[in-house]
């Protein structure tokens, strides 16, 4: 079905759409309804040349669901619900660097994340984005009947215990959780892969040699090129993909420059996996 009141443009095979034409501060109903429905088809989608105010980013985020604030990132001052993505010339490590989903590591793992661009390297920083849905439809039918039923653990501690200041990491609850290692989309009722590199420990049902060949196996899989797309930056851009059906990868290729947005993320709902 055509979109009318706004321009979508699909940018690869894999996943993700930008939609241009729109100021996310003043969407009709009409274009409210039709953002929805982009974001429920492509997982991931784009907007260009978005002036936001902090307050202007949070009303965004709301109308999809609650805020769930980052308990580990630096929050924008005043707004506890902006979580800062700050790179700095002199650090060595970029936030987001490798495969992962945000919050899996949650009992309700947060819906998606609405990022805006507000300092960018003159070159490099680019995101890469990858289709859940495609990583699961194109496995083997006994590796699908394999995977059904099983589940996998996800902790906080794996990427984020280092990140945290050192006298604080005995007072810090590092939250964890167990989830299908296939979730179904409570929107679209697709069947999605939903293990990670950044917060996957384990799945409790193998033994650790058969869970670790497993998962490698998994993760390697859903890296496929072909389910991706990648999303060069522009000052003022914004990327709102759905942590439900893709995962990301924010590529570190700009040190020693400074990158820096503002995230705000949307909370979701605990996982579940029904038959189709």
């Amino acid at each position: 079905m055509a979109y009318e009141t706004v321009d979508v443009r699909k940018l690869t095979g894999g996943c993700g759409a930008e939609v241009l034409g729109v100021d996310l501060n003043a969407l009709s109903n009409s274009q409210w309804a039709e953002v929805q429905r982009a974001y429920a088809e492509f997982g991931v989608i784009f907007f260009r040349d978005q002036r936001l105010t902090p307050e202007q980013h949070i009303a965004f985020a709301r109308r999809w669901a609650p805020i769930d604030i980052n308990r580990f990132f630096t929050p924008v001052e005043g707004h506890p619900e902006i979580a800062e993505v700050r790179k700095e010339p002199e650090q060595k490590t970029n936030i987001g660097g490798g495969w992962h989903t945000d919050h899996s590591y949650d009992k309700a793992p947060a819906m998606g994340s609405v990022l805006l661009a507000r300092e960018l390297p003159e070159e490099g920083g680019d995101t890469l984005f990858a289709n859940m849905y495609r990583a699961y439809e194109t496995l083997s039918e006994p590796i699908k009947k394999m995977l059904t039923g099983l589940s996998a653990l996800h902790d906080s501690s794996k990427a984020h215990y280092y990140r945290v200041k050192a006298n604080d990491r005995d007072e810090m609850k590092f939250p964890n959780a167990e989830h299908p290692v296939v979730r179904t989309h409570p929107v679209t009722g697709k069947q999605a892969l939903f293990v990670n590199r950044g917060f996957t420990l384990r799945i409790p049902q193998l033994k650790k040699h058969e869970s670790d060949a497993l998962l490698e196996m998994l993760y390697r899989h859903l890296e496929t090129p072909e389910f991706q797309c990648r999303f060069k930056w522009q000052k003022n851009s914004v990327a709102f993909w759905d942590n439900r059906s893709t995962q990301h990868h924010a590529m570190f290729d700009y040190f020693p420059h400074r990158r820096y947005g503002h995230r705000v993320t949307i909370c979701g709902d605990k996982p579940f996996y029904r038959a189709a």
